[in-house]
C-alpha cells in the first residue's frame, strides 16, 4: 500500500477485539502486517478488522512454530498481541527474548487491566474495563447506566489507543532510539478518553448523576429526540447562536424545555426534518442504521465507506494530501500465505511442506 507507514513491517498475533483493530488501523495506513493465526479462533466472515493483511497458520505448541515467530520477529519493526499477561512468556516469545535478536523491535501488548496492579491477571471483557474508569457511571438514563457497546473500551481505549503507541513509538526508533513495549491497558485508555469530563467535574462543572449534564442529554438543546416514524433526530446545538436557529426551525421560544421540543418534533419523520434543518446551522442529523450510513449523501461524497467482498465497512481514515491510502484488500483466508511468508524466511521446500502438512 502507498499510506504514510508503507515500508513498516508488523506481526500480529491473532487475537479478538483491540489487537486484530490496530493492526487493521496500520495496515490500512501502508504498513505490511502479517497475522499469525491459530487453528480454530471465532471468526466472522470477511471481518473488516482482517483485511490488509496476510496470514499464516502455526501450532505455537510446537517448538519450531515458535521458531518461526521469532524469526518473523527479527525481521519486523513492531509487533502485536493481546494475550492476557505472561502468555507470550510461557511461549517463549515475550519482549524480554525477543529483544534481544532485535533491539529496534516495538513490542505492542493490549490488554483489559494492563500488565501489572490488582486486576491484571483477573479476567473480564470491555464493559467491566470501562467499569472502573469512571465512564460507564455517566452513561445512559437517570435509572442506570447503559451498556454503550465495544465501542468506548475495546476499541477506542484499547486497539485505538495501542495503534497510537506502536506509530509513536516506532517514530522513536526511526528517530534514534531503541525498542521497547507498549502497555495498552483498556481500563486506561477509557479513563483517558475520559479526560474532558473530569477536567469539568473538578471545575464544578459536571455531576455524577445521569442526564444532569450538558454533554449527557441533561439539556434539552442536547439530546435524541423520537419523531413522528418512530425514528429519531440528534440534536446538539450548544452554542447561542444554535440554539437561536433550532428554536426558530422548531417555531418554539429560546429556552424551550424538553417535554416541549420532543411535542414539536413528533410531528413530523426524520427525514422531513433532516431537510427542514439542512443548511441552517441548527445542528441537527438524522440517527441512521448500519444499513442507511453507508450511503447517507455526506459519507458518499468522502468516500466514508467502502464494499468489500459484499461487506460495507468503513474505509480507512484520516485522509491524507500526499501518502494516499489504497483501497483495502479483502481479508485473506486463514493461513492463505503460510507458504510465500515461510520462503521469504529462508525455510526450504521440505521445511515448508512439513509446517503445512495438516493445511
Amino acid at each position: 500500500m502507498a499510506g504514510p507507514l508503507s515500508g513498516l513491517k508488523i506481526v500480529e498475533m491473532a487475537g479478538l477485539g483491540p489487537g486484530p483493530f490496530a493492526a487493521m488501523m496500520l495496515a490500512d495506513h501502508g504498513a505490511e502486517v502479517i497475522r499469525v493465526e491459530r487453528t480454530g479462533m471465532i471468526g466472522v466472515p470477511n471481518d473488516p478488522l482482517l483485511r490488509n493483511r496476510r496470514s499464516i497458520s502455526l501450532d505455537l505448541k510446537r517448538e519450531e512454530s515458535r521458531g518461526v515467530v521469532r524469526r518473523l520477529a527479527e525481521r519486523a519493526d513492531g509487533l502485536i498481541e493481546g494475550y492476557r499477561p505472561g502468555v507470550m512468556e510461557r511461549l517463549g516469545l515475550g519482549p524480554d527474548e525477543l529483544l534481544k535478536t532485535n533491539p529496534k523491535l516495538v513490542y505492542g501488548r493490549v490488554t483489559g487491566w494492563g500488565q501489572d496492579g490488582p486486576l491484571a491477571r483477573e479476567a473480564g471483557h470491555d464493559i467491566n474495563y470501562i467499569a472502573i474508569s469512571g465512564l460507564l457511571h455517566g452513561i445512559g438514563p437517570k435509572e442506570r447506566p447503559t451498556v454503550p457497546i465495544n465501542y468506548l473500551g475495546d476499541y477506542a481505549g484499547g486497539g485505538m489507543l495501542l495503534a497510537f503507541g506502536m506509530v509513536s513509538a516506532l517514530l522513536a526508533v526511526q528517530r534514534g532510539g531503541e525498542g521497547q513495549v507498549i502497555d495498552a491497558a483498556m481500563s486506561d485508555g477509557a479513563a483517558l478518553i475520559g479526560a474532558l469530563t473530569y477536567g469539568l467535574r473538578a471545575a464544578g462543572l459536571w455531576r455524577d448523576e445521569r442526564e444532569a449534564n450538558l454533554l449527557d442529554g441533561g439539556e434539552p438543546f442536547y439530546g435524541i429526540y423520537r419523531c413522528l416514524d418512530g425514528k429519531f433526530i440528534a440534536i446538539g446545538a450548544i452554542e447561542p447562536q444554535f440554539q437561536a436557529r433550532l428554536a426558530k426551525g422548531l417555531a418554539l421560544p429560546l429556552g424551550a424545555t424538553r417535554e416541549e421540543i420532543a411535542a414539536v418534533v413528533a410531528t413530523r419523520s426524520r427525514d422531513q426534518w433532516a431537510a427542514h434543518f439542512s443548511g441552517t446551522d441548527a445542528c441537527v442529523a438524522p440517527v441512521l442504521d448500519l444499513g442507511e450510513a453507508p450511503v447517507h449523501p455526506h459519507n458518499l461524497a468522502r468516500r466514508a465507506f467502502v464494499d468489500l467482498a459484499g461487506v460495507f465497512q468503513p474505509a480507512p481514515a484520516p485522509h491524507y494530501s500526499v501518502t494516499a491510502n489504497d483501497r483495502p484488500d479483502p481479508p485473506r483466508r486463514e493461513g492463505q500465505d503460510g507458504r510465500a511468508i515461510l520462503a521469504e524466511l529462508g525455510y526450504g521446500p521440505d521445511e515448508i511442506s512439513h509446517f503445512l502438512k495438516d493445511d
